[in-house]
């Protein structure tokens, strides 16, 4: 296999993960990649396809064969020491040991991810990496430190301007607040991430947004909105083909319908949806599957294939090493075995199941799973008179409720100081982007745009060599004089006026202000961005300088004032000066010669060079106002005898 192959075998592995359509296909073209010898002998390809293998093997449900593909791709990339592989293996580590319920681990390697990417610069991953740890802690219940780093997730992709991102950081976002039984402001978020979707014609992402909206309103007890949600976020993801998507929406109006009482509705949704993980290849999630038909054999009174169903749901479990599903088959045994109705019932097996059930929960820190339990557990003592386990089981009832409701009104003050929290950051960043206005708007004024991108990206030193500009030196006649007549105040509001005057002109026709020196007034065309005109430019910003009814009419009859103009053509290097106080400046033999045309010409009129008139005559062509009346040869200090012109209309 030749290496366009293996790369090609890689890419599709990855493109199938990422729009999670087809893992299997995903895990097919990885493990082909991974079999051929040459892989060997490309770490990065060999990196890339253990990734994908673990990442197709982790989502099909193959938890235990996931870690291994994994753990040897972070050996890659510590071995290359490339930083990059390293953050995104830890971080694909971290997500498998979310789902594994190692919050420790998973917070762990997803820390150790978001200090390599922040230390690499990378905003997109720095936001993953945030959501990431938001997410864990939102599946801990730490719900203040899960809005946290997930707002700041989201602050970074909005300063991206990454909608897809913004609107997984909103149903992040949503999700917290709908275990926090904030449903409004959960709805708020899923509905923003909707509206998101919607506008990028994002199917996968609607049919996910509108999937959290209908189990909001199933949370409400909404059934008929919540079944309209989930109704068409199914026909989206049946038309995409998402078949762990589909599964899951099936699944869920599989429990609206239990609960409703259509008993045989839900068994066959869960049925549906448990041949769609099969199909899928996802162990996992058809364990779950089973145990949801199991449940509804149950209501329905079918008591042994409810019994069945539930020893195949733990069995898959128990051989996956799923902890949490392991739990909840025992325990749906445990209180299958403590209800009479059964023809197996048997209070032992059932205090035996529902007490691994309570040490298993427990361990993983799903508590509130335990109430029912303990009921059960309290009622079976009860039945075989051992007052004892039944005083003990309720003790614990009594417990874990004042535990539950004291989590809930933790949860509730830990939301209202978070609210407090992001009112004043909310107040701080109001501030701050109020300042970074305005040094935008400073900078703005004080350099050319694209300079101020170039620094704002991170170049420290900036000079460019531009082959042809037009360079324009203005001088006030006799400002000297006028300056001994006037009082200062009066002085710079006569600059102020003239200099916006120049502003205003140069930025009519395409010039960028250098600088002002005293009363001279510098300008190119040009630079930073090339003008094939630059010299027609120029010509009409000079003209438009020395309009002598302007000038009248602006300056007289309060000041006489006349104006010395010199311009040029020629090559330059322009650049910022300085790390304190930006100042873009240009430097050239062009320059000194504009700056000689302006100093060595007559007031009133404009004096250019040779250069400047060809350029002029070429850009502008035949049909032109301008005339060019030669000067003859002048004697210029430091240049020597030039052939000049005076620039006047026609």
């Amino acid at each position: 296999m030749n290496s366009l192959e293996l790369l090609e075998l890689v890419d599709k592995a990855d493109s199938y993960n990422s729009t999670g359509r087809d893992y299997a296909a995903a895990l097919m073209s990885a493990k082909s990649a991974l079999a051929a010898p040459e892989i060997l002998n490309s770490p990065e390809l060999n990196f890339r396809a253990l990734l994908a293998s673990a990442t197709a093997s982790w989502h099909l449900g193959q938890r235990t064969e996931a870690f291994a593909p994994a753990k040897q791709a972070l050996a890659i990339a510590q071995e290359l020491d490339n930083r990059l592989f390293t953050a995104q293996a830890k971080s694909t580590l971290g997500n498998m040991y979310v789902a594994s319920a190692d919050y420790d681990h998973a917070l762990e390697y997803l820390m150790e991810a978001l200090h390599i990417d922040s230390s690499l610069g990378f905003k997109n991953r720095i936001a993953q990496d945030l959501g990431d740890i938001g997410v864990v802690y939102s599946t801990v219940s730490d719900f203040g430190r899960a809005l946290e780093y997930l707002n700041q997730a989201l602050g970074i992709e909005i300063e991206l301007g990454n909608k897809r991102g913004i609107s997984v950081r909103c149903g992040n976002i949503g999700i917290v607040y709908q275990n926090l039984s904030d449903y409004s402001r959960a709805l708020e978020y899923f509905h923003r991430a909707l509206a998101i979707d919607e506008e990028l014609e994002n199917k996968r992402g609607i049919a996910i947004r509108k999937t959290n909206i209908g189990m909001v309103h199933q949370k409400l007890s909404d059934y008929p909105l919540a079944v309209e949600y989930l109704t068409e976020a199914l026909r989206i993801s049946e038309e995409l083909e998402l078949r762990h998507i589909t599964s899951a929406i099936i699944g869920n109006l599989g429990t609206i319908y239990q609960r409703q009482g259509d008993f045989e509705l839900a068994l066959g949704a869960y049925t549906r949806a448990h041949q769609i993980e099969i199909s899928a290849g996802d162990k996992r999630n058809a364990a779950i599957q089973l145990g949801n038909i199991g449940g509804a054999y149950a209501c329905l009174g079918e008591y042994s294939l409810a019994e069945d169903y539930y020893r195949q749901s733990l069995t898959q479990a128990e051989a996956l090493g799923d902890k949490r599903g392991v739990a909840i088959g025992l325990g749906s045994l445990g209180e299958l075995y403590a209800d009479p109705r059964f023809s197996g019932y048997d209070p032992d097996k059932g205090i035996e199941n529902l007490t691994r059930a309570v040490s298993l929960n427990e361990e993983l820190g799903t508590l509130a799973r335990n109430l029912d339990y303990y009921k059960s557990l309290a009622v079976l003592s009860e039945r075989l008179e051992r007052w004892k386990d039944a005083n003990e089981f309720n003790k614990k009832i009594y417990s874990l409720e004042s535990t539950i409701k004291s989590e809930e009104v933790k949860k509730r003050v830990d939301q209202l100081e978070y609210e407090r929290l992001e009112a004043e950051r909310d107040k701080q960043w109001s501030i701050e982007r109020a300042r970074a206005q305005a040094t935008d708007e400073i900078l703005a004024n004080i350099l050319p745009p694209t300079i101020v991108e170039r620094l704002i990206k991170g170049e420290k030193k900036i000079a460019d060599t531009h082959d042809t500009v037009s360079v324009l030196f203005v001088d006030i006649v006799g400002f000297t004089k006028i300056s001994e007549k006037l009082p200062a105040s009066e002085l710079i509001d006569l600059l102020d006026d003239i200099f916006t005057r120049f502003d205003t002109i140069c930025k009519k026709n395409g010039l960028e202000k250098i600088k002002t020196i005293g009363d001279a007034y510098m300008a190119v065309c040009g630079a930073p961005l090339a003008h094939d005109n630059h010299a027609e430019r120029v010509a009409r910003a000079a003209l438009d300088m020395l309009d002598n009814d302007a000038v009248e009419r602006v300056y007289s009859p309060n000041h006489t004032i006349n104006f010395r103009i010199g311009l040029h053509t020629g090559s330059v290097v322009a650049g910022i000066i300085g790390e304190n106080k930006y100042s873009y400046d240009l430097w050239g033999d062009a320059v000194n010669t504009a700056s000689r045309m302006e100093s060595h010409g007559e007031p009133g009129k404009i004096h250019v060079t040779e250069e400047f008139r060809k350029a002029y005559t070429i850009a502008a062509g035949q049909h032109t106002s301008i005339t060019f009346i030669p000067r003859g040869t002048v004697e210029i200090k430091g240049k020597g005898i030039m052939n000049t012109y005076f620039m006047e209309n026609k």
